[in-house]
């Protein structure tokens, strides 16, 4: 999060996020949006992702880590900065349980 004054990288101080800089500070409430989280969810909305399995790659060596199978479809996507790895998003062939492997 950045300081909406001066722009500066705001600092976790106690139950606060606080601006080195200009001294700016508000309260962490905790959700995932005031930490710069998002959930698997939230990073594949609004994207045609696994819509239509038939032309998908399968990765035959991935474990699927809820049922077991061997074999997921897959897709990358940039989730983080340009100067960040991408992202790489499984969908079991067998159980369609998704997950995310960071590079």
């Amino acid at each position: 999060m950045f300081c909406p004054s001066c722009k500066s990288l705001l600092r976790p101080d106690g139950e606060n996020l606080v601006c080195p800089r200009c001294g700016f500070d508000k309260p962490i409430d905790g959700s995932v949006e005031a930490l710069g989280r998002t959930t698997l969810e939230e990073d594949l909305k609004d994207v045609p992702v696994f819509e239509d399995l038939d032309t998908m790659p399968i990765d035959e060596s991935v474990l699927c880590p809820k049922c077991g199978n061997i074999g997921a479809y897959w897709h990358l996507r940039q989730t983080r900065s340009a100067d960040e790895p991408t992202t790489r998003f499984y969908r079991c062939t067998k159980c369609k349980h998704s997950w995310r492997e960071y590079a």
